[in-house]
């Protein structure tokens, strides 16, 4: 493995879900918060993990991977705690859109680990980056739950969990075209 900052910051997102899922098996308003504002700070990890792998010329094939592998175990594992919290007489995250985004991120997966056995290896698209921050608003605000300033923070994270999901398998389509396009071409070649 690469040892580069940019790698070591996903891994670092990597490590701290194990927190998260401790912090979301209490459904307390304290917990809540707490877990936000760790999965806030993982988030915007992402931000800096490809900055500086740009900026510092450090892009990896592992960097390719362990990247977009961190997001997905972060935003899988919040929802769904999220799906599985128990708060009486309150909302909760649809179990059935949590398996939507879960499924779509295994297609994904799938996908890219066929590409990669094919010598191709498919980095992040931008819808796919576009879905990641509208996740990561999403859980943000899903996480936080309770109603803070006039704002009601479930209904709004809600509302960027729908947006995100259609993002999701809009991209999730884009994915497999763009695959079947460089294996199309690939194929040309030879």
């Amino acid at each position: 493995m690469v040892w580069t900052l940019p790698n070591l910051l996903s891994l670092i997102r990597i490590l701290i879900i194990p927190v998260l899922v401790y912090l979301l098996s209490y459904p307390d308003r304290l917990s809540g918060l707490l877990a936000a504002l760790l999965f806030l700070l993982a988030s915007i990890t992402d931000y800096f993990d490809g900055y500086l792998a740009r900026r510092t010329r450090s892009v990896s094939d592992v960097g390719k991977i362990l990247d977009p592998l961190a997001d997905k175990l972060m935003i899988a594992s919040a929802l769904i705690m999220l799906a599985a919290l128990d708060r009486p007489d309150e909302p909760g995250v649809p179990a059935w859109l949590v398996v939507v985004i879960i499924a779509r991120e295994i297609a994904v997966t799938v996908i890219r680990g066929i590409a990669l056995t094919e010598g191709i290896v498919m980095q992040a698209e931008t819808l796919g980056k576009y879905k990641f921050i509208l996740q990561a608003f999403a859980v943000v605000a899903l996480l936080i739950h309770y109603n803070y300033w006039g704002v009601d923070f479930f209904a709004a994270g809600m509302y960027f969990l729908a947006l995100s999901t259609i993002l999701a398998l809009w991209s999730g389509v884009s994915y497999y075209g763009q695959f079947f396009r460089l294996r199309q071409a690939r194929i040309g070649e030879s």
